[in-house]
């Protein structure tokens, strides 16, 4: 007998690319269990299905960085802070963090079937009673239209957001007159592809947008100090927290400010929750 529970989950991490760099993901989980009916008639409870599968991933991959450890330029070392990843192709970053904010695969390259088979052996090492095999799916959310990835760190936040490199794949909508208008949502996804996004508040050094070096940003959140850095040109500095609420914000302002046109942006943190901003020419 074959249990199945689509859109189960999500997670949403980064994942350093040999090609891309820093890549923020998000990827819709799908579960299959194999097994023997129980005698109350179920494989296992449709209510249990989703708290085991969600808890196991909450604690492993999710708001982490994937570090695929055997791909070229890639080293990985303690440091007072815990670990220390250090990146030299396609460009050179380091991200200082506590042990747990990483996920260190050790592939030349991360694929999303190497990742389900990775997290169905992490399930099946404890199954529930019944329950023979598990079968994940992981996938890209279908989006029509525009959408980035990006990577950041919310300092203040209480949960796992707190790690300085994790991040999203999102989708874009930008309203100007009452119409969508593709093309400006086209534009503002190609500027934010794979960019770190960071709070003014967190950079040590490279805060000036003309600076073409390196952009470090620091902080100290309850799971301890992170620190990032990265070339200049892969970040977007916000004056505030890089929130979803504040993207979308600072987006309707950007855009209304360069079109002159009152602007309504609903910008997504992942799959199916977001915010929505509005801003007029001058704000």
């Amino acid at each position: 007998m074959t249990l199945f529970v689509n859109r189960l989950t999500q997670l949403d991490t980064s994942m350093w690319c040999p090609t891309r760099g820093l890549i923020g993901t998000s990827w819709q989980v799908d579960a299959e269990l194999d097994g023997e009916l129980g005698d109350d008639g179920m494989l296992f409870d449709f209510g249990r299905v989703k708290p085991w599968i969600k808890s196991r991933l909450d604690q492993s991959l999710d708001h982490t960085l994937l570090v695929p450890t055997e791909a070229p330029g890639v080293n990985v070392q303690p440091c007072p802070e815990g670990l220390r990843i250090r990146t030299e192709t396609p460009y050179a970053m380091e991200v200082r963090g506590p042990r747990q904010a990483f996920s260190l695969l050790p592939w030349p390259t991360i694929s999303l079937a190497r990742l389900a088979e990775h997290l169905e052996q992490m399930l099946m090492r404890q199954p529930p009673t019944n329950v023979e095999g598990v079968r994940l799916t992981l996938a890209d959310e279908a989006i029509e239209g525009a959408h980035y990835t990006y990577s950041h760190g919310l300092r203040r936040h209480d949960g796992n957001c707190q790690r300085i490199t994790h991040g999203h794949r999102s989708r874009l909508r930008i309203w100007q007159n009452g119409q969508r208008v593709p093309s400006l949502e086209a534009d503002w996804a190609q500027r934010l592809a794979d960019c770190y996004l960071v709070d003014e508040a967190d950079v040590a050094e490279g805060l000036e947008a003309s600076f073409m070096g390196r952009l470090i940003a620091s902080y100290r959140a309850d799971q301890g100090r992170f620190v990032v850095n990265l070339p200049r040109e892969r970040c977007v500095v916000m004056p505030h927290a890089t929130t979803v609420e504040n993207i979308a914000a600072w987006l309707a302002s950007q855009i209304a400010r360069e079109s002159g046109q009152r602007t309504r942006v609903q910008a997504f943190e992942g799959i199916d929750k977001g915010a929505i901003a509005e801003a007029r020419s001058g704000e």
